[in-house]
């Protein structure tokens, strides 16, 4: 059974509780396109590849799926290699597996394509700009690509960067990104205009949550006006908030520098008498790049995240572990996420409430905050002499190039990217999910941020790591257990629902 909500919701269900949360095409409001056989068949990089071709009924199961009945037990193991094959074997959520399929929508000469990048600096942004380059033109044939100068604002004006093979031959091996980038200025009349009038009809756009957002409604526009337009997102995010997907490019780069600066501090606090090295790190709404590079680090004594409430007076607080600690080893390391703390800002402080272009709120930097407060307590309370360094990595984090493990993937993304638009699909995202590449709807990595989970392994390891206090009381840990444990419950109900016939063995 087939059904659709809206514009973004398009479901296909199975008898066995099965649900395909599956990506427009172009053909659900243009009928009759023709096809054309995949240029691919002819290409001798990919003569020797064994089934190169993605079936259309391959899928990707979003989660590992544990399911019973009263007679027996019935496993599924969803281990990163699984595929399925068809709609009436497993259970749970899935999307549509990424990769070339045998017809295409587009005749290579046909296609006029365009990149754009929006919002903040990451890791990989040139990367994906050159694989999307060199995928159409090499895989596809394809050799009329621009790049938008500036973002979505660049949509407006008529400055554009033709890309080709050689325009973009080095530029992974830099930072930032060619055709610039800017936040907001999101006029979808006018973006969708512009797109008409150059005669682009494949549409790749590299950005967060809210150029995420933004793609969306450009390809529902272009839907509404029944253009040939594929529309697809490459979604970017140096927290790794995004949901759904494994992870974000450019992370594994961001956690990598991050490090280099936690050394830094740790050489600072260690080289002085009751030292202490502060580093806020990226993550606004999501401490995976605190929690991570902690981790990768072994260095650090204490790390702050946004997901875990701390307080500094008292008894278990932070004032009282930073004295047993300098005590212990003489110096320590504190890392903190820029999002962590918010909360115990001054009133003052948190009543600005001030956004940037794409309607974030301007954080305040809790980094310099904390740092004013540990040396005020100590000073004050005139029971040790300390020297604190503080330092702030940001912005050469967001600017340095993609390390060897980004590129790689940045390459995956583009690719599977070109060859969704190329098979008509139109209105995703790409991303790796359960360990395979998938395209998936909008909605559903705008709809929520992913948060790193307090009550899980992964947290409870660094707490083991750093030996730091866990902040929480009994009450407050009890509460978020019993969230966890109701989350647990509405994910098993809704794995359940519709699944009355006995399993298959």
């Amino acid at each position: 059974m087939e059904h659709s909500g809206n514009l973004q919701l398009k479901l296909v269900d199975g008898d066995a509780g099965y649900v395909l949360e599956d990506v427009p095409h172009l053909t659900d409001y243009i009928p009759d396109l023709p096809t054309y056989p995949n240029p691919l068949r002819s290409n001798p990089a990919y003569s020797v590849v064994k089934q190169y071709f993605v079936d259309v009924d391959h899928t990707v199961a979003q989660k590992v799926i544990y399911a019973s009945t009263s007679k027996f037990f019935w496993f599924v193991f969803l281990s990163p290699p699984f595929i399925v094959v068809h709609k009436d074997d497993p259970r749970g959520t899935h999307f549509r597996r990424a990769g070339p399929r045998q017809k295409v929508y587009f005749e290579s000469d046909e296609v006029h394509a365009c990149i754009v990048t929006c919002g903040g600096l990451c890791p990989g942004l040139n990367t994906v700009i050159r694989e999307i380059v060199c995928g159409l033109y090499h895989m596809y044939g394809v050799n009329k690509i621009l790049g938008i100068d500036g973002g979505y604002r660049g949509f407006y004006c008529k400055n554009t960067i033709d890309l080709t093979p050689k325009v973009v031959n080095d530029i992974h091996k830099r930072g930032g990104t060619i055709i610039k980038t800017s936040r907001g200025g999101h006029d979808t009349s006018k973006i969708v205009d512009s797109i008409q009038d150059r005669g682009i009809n494949q549409v790749y756009i590299i950005g967060g949550d809210g150029t995420q957002k933004g793609a969306a409604v450009i390809y529902e526009e272009i839907r509404h006006r029944g253009l040939k337009v594929a529309v697809a997102g490459i979604p970017k995010t140096i927290d790794n908030d995004i949901p759904v997907i494994d992870k974000s490019f450019g992370f594994d780069t961001a956690v990598e520098e991050a490090q280099r600066a936690i050394d830094a501090a740790h050489v600072e606090a260690g080289s002085i008498e009751n030292g202490i090295g502060v580093v806020k790190l990226m993550g606004r709404y999501s401490g995976f790049i605190a929690m991570y590079a902690t981790l990768g680090s072994r260095d650090v004594d204490c790390c702050l995240i946004p997901e875990s409430p701390f307080y500094l007076e008292g008894r278990g607080g932070l004032y009282e572990y930073i004295e047993k600690r300098l005590k212990e080893n003489g110096h320590m390391v504190i890392v903190i996420a820029e999002g962590a703390g918010q909360d115990l800002l001054s009133e003052s402080l948190q009543s600005m409430n001030h956004q940037d272009a794409s309607g974030n709120k301007l954080l305040q930097d809790v980094g310099l905050w904390i740092s004013q407060k540990i040396k005020h307590h100590f000073a004050s309370q005139h029971k040790m002499a300390i020297n604190l360094k503080y330092i702030d990595p940001t912005y050469m984090i967001r600017a340095i190039p993609s390390n060897a493990s980004d590129n790689v993937y940045c390459t995956l993304l583009a690719h599977s990217a070109v060859h969704g638009a190329m098979a008509g699909y139109t209105g995703f995202t790409v991303g790796l999910v359960n360990g395979r590449h998938a395209y998936i709807p909008f909605n559903r990595i705008t709809e929520k941020q992913k948060n790193v989970v307090i009550t899980d392994r992964m947290w409870a390891r660094l707490l083991s790591s750093t030996n730091q206090p866990s902040f929480l009381s009994h009450k407050e840990l009890a509460e978020f257990k019993k969230e966890k444990q109701h989350q647990h419950q509405l994910l098993d109900d809704e794995n359940c629902k519709d699944n009355k016939s006995e399993p298959k063995t």
